[in-house]
């Protein structure tokens, strides 16, 4: 079969372009608009999906160097941490306890709902848990830890299982996160209490937006590859610390330059040398939208294949637990409010698939409706920080009922 190779500079720019297209599609199709699905992912997915025509047809294939995928993904996670202002935690702060409660039950109801239904589906309770918070809420970074331990044990086909449902769970939480948010938003005629922090204007879209320091952006862009730089030492130095008490649990290349993000951040908030957050904002904007095109549109769909039968009923059961989870727990115990609201599209997204996914979702909301300072500070945090830890803690106590 014929195969189209692209190399890390073909990879990036034709993922650039399926962005644009996705900006494009989303302006023209009124589907796309009314339910605030990301660009990056109308681009990326639709891509994914005439790849996966044209592989299954046997007319083309495509081979991609995603090296530059991950530098976007750490750039975004350490603009997330440059977000992280203490001044904000002490307003914030429960609401990130509450949200961290919400993520951990959420995993609880992923992993029952999976070994519950393996047997009424005829499968093995140690494959239907790979479909639980492991691919879930803990994405493909989870899966390629955890899944491997699970076949060892003598469950054959877990990690094609995982991974194939974290990409599910990737698609369906971008989906489905912006029209929950915008349904709450207008039966309940929510509104931003965020006025005057628009994220179009921040991202410079629409008229008499947000005009960006050109000295401050190029500084934006310094600190934010020195917190890189000096990060990924402090990321390998946690590693080895938790290698010490346990293998089943590593820390993503992010966490240092995230950590060192927030240290920039408040120790000069309110100096002279105060970060050009504006500018890093946008940086991180940019980043996660290019980093969520690539990983859209190098999918590989036809892994979905191999879980079709009795695995998809498990896969649409975690859509609709997430679904039924965010609109009546999180919004609820966030506050039955605008953030609450946007929070529960956030959610969407990153407790079937991924942060940044979350993210995408809140932003995607946030530009129909307005901005969500607390959304857009708690979500990064407990995705980022948090759950990871949570969540392997809880997949470790489910072990015992596989």
């Amino acid at each position: 079969m014929p195969t189209i190779v692209f190399n890390q500079y073909n990879t990036i720019g034709f993922a650039i372009l399926l962005l644009l297209l996705g900006k494009w599609l989303r302006k023209k199709v009124y589907v796309f608009e009314k339910f605030a699905i990301p660009s990056p992912v109308i681009g990326g997915f639709l891509f994914a999906i005439i790849a996966l025509i044209l592989r299954q047809t046997e007319v083309l294939a495509f081979e991609y160097n995603t090296t530059l995928q991950e530098l976007f993904m750490v750039m975004f996670f350490t603009t997330v941490g440059f977000n992280a202002s203490f001044k904000v935690l002490k307003k914030g702060g429960t609401k990130v306890i509450l949200f961290l409660v919400c993520a951990a039950l959420l995993c609880i109801c992923q992993n029952a709902v999976a070994i519950g239904l393996a047997g009424p589906v005829g499968l093995e309770k140690g494959v239907a848990f790979m479909t639980g918070s492991t691919p879930m809420t803990g994405g493909h970074g989870t899966s390629a830890g955890i899944a491997p331990l699970i076949e060892e044990s003598g469950v054959k086909g877990a990690e094609a299982v995982a991974v194939s449902a974290a990409t599910f769970g990737l698609v369906a939480g971008s989906i489905m996160g912006g029209p929950l948010a915008t349904s709450l938003i207008k039966k309940k005629g929510l509104k931003s209490t965020d006025a005057g922090k628009d994220v179009k204007a921040a991202s410079g879209d629409g008229d008499g937006g947000l005009k960006l320091d050109p000295d401050k952006l190029a500084m934006a862009f310094f600190v934010i590859l020195i917190a890189i730089g000096l990060g990924v030492y402090l990321t390998d130095w946690i590693n080895m610390g938790i290698a010490k008490l346990t293998n089943l649990v590593k820390m993503p290349i992010y966490i240092g330059p995230m950590i060192l993000g927030i240290v920039f951040r408040n120790a000069f908030e309110g100096t002279k040398n105060e970060m050009p957050m504006d500018e890093i904002a946008t940086l991180g904007d940019i980043c996660l939208s290019i980093f969520l095109a690539m990983a859209l549109m190098t999918l590989k769909l036809w892994d979905l294949a191999e879980v079709f039968g009795p695995m998809i009923v498990l896969l649409l059961a975690q859509a609709v637990l997430m679904f039924l989870f965010a609109r009546f727990v999180t919004f609820n115990v966030m506050g039955r409010n605008y953030d609450a609201a946007v929070l529960a599209a956030g959610h969407c997204g990153f407790g079937m698939g991924a942060t940044p996914n979350g993210v995408a979702n809140m932003e995607s909301v946030c530009e129909n409706y307005g901005y969500s300072e607390t959304a857009f500070f708690v979500l990064p945090i407990v995705g980022g920080f948090f759950i990871d830890f949570v969540n392997i803690a809880i997949i470790l106590g489910f072990l015992g009922f596989v």
